[in-house]
């Protein structure tokens, strides 16, 4: 008897030990998954962000798709004006003279590792694409161009897509958005950064 005791114990104690590895092990991996997760996709936004100032540079205004950005920097050029003598120099006396040198993007692009065939994929998220939306708002006399990148966190979440998981980190929301730029001001700040 003391014997059959002594195993149901064992098991007692051996699913009490498991039980506790699993709630350990839960929290853990969310926050692994967050952490991990939401830094890949916020490299991908910083690279977007950098794309569509580049393109600015180049054409005055945001690509207002995926295909037209990558296509644009592809085939774009930048317009590098090299000033030959000093212009702010009250003792220069030659004569100031301007060459206009054009870059190619794409060499800036690859110079930089940005593959522009999968900007538009979110990691982790089998397939889905950030959403980009442009519009143009008024600012005081002038109309300025904006623009809105991002998706929510669900999308890239995978099996931690859920609000349950709130539990974990009380500021934790699934429907909320990971994003850059806004489409009521020209700001290219991303939510993750300081205000």
């Amino acid at each position: 008897m003391k014997t059959v005791i002594n195993v149901v114990l064992l098991l007692l104690t051996l699913t009490f030990i498991y039980l506790l590895y699993l709630s350990i092990k839960e929290p853990l991996e969310f926050q692994e998954a967050r952490d991990s997760r939401t830094k890949s996709v916020i490299d991908r936004l910083r690279t977007i962000r950098e794309c569509q100032e580049m393109y600015r540079d180049i054409y005055g205004t945001y690509a207002t798709s995926f295909e037209e950005l990558a296509s644009g920097l592809k085939t774009g050029q930048f317009m590098n004006i090299r000033v030959n003598g000093d212009p702010d120099d009250p003792n220069f006396t030659g004569t100031i003279t301007y060459d206009t040198l054009y870059e190619s993007a794409i060499d800036s692009i690859r110079n930089l590792g940005f593959n522009l065939d999968s900007l538009s994929f979110v990691p982790y998220a089998n397939g889905a694409r950030f959403d980009m939306k442009t519009d143009t708002i008024k600012q005081g006399n002038a109309m300025i161009d904006v623009i809105e990148v991002g998706i929510q966190r669900k999308a890239f979440m995978g099996k931690f897509a859920d609000v349950s998981f709130k539990k974990f980190d009380n500021r934790y929301d699934p429907e909320s958005r990971v994003k850059f730029g806004d489409l009521n001001s020209p700001s290219l700040t991303g939510n993750w950064e300081g205000k």
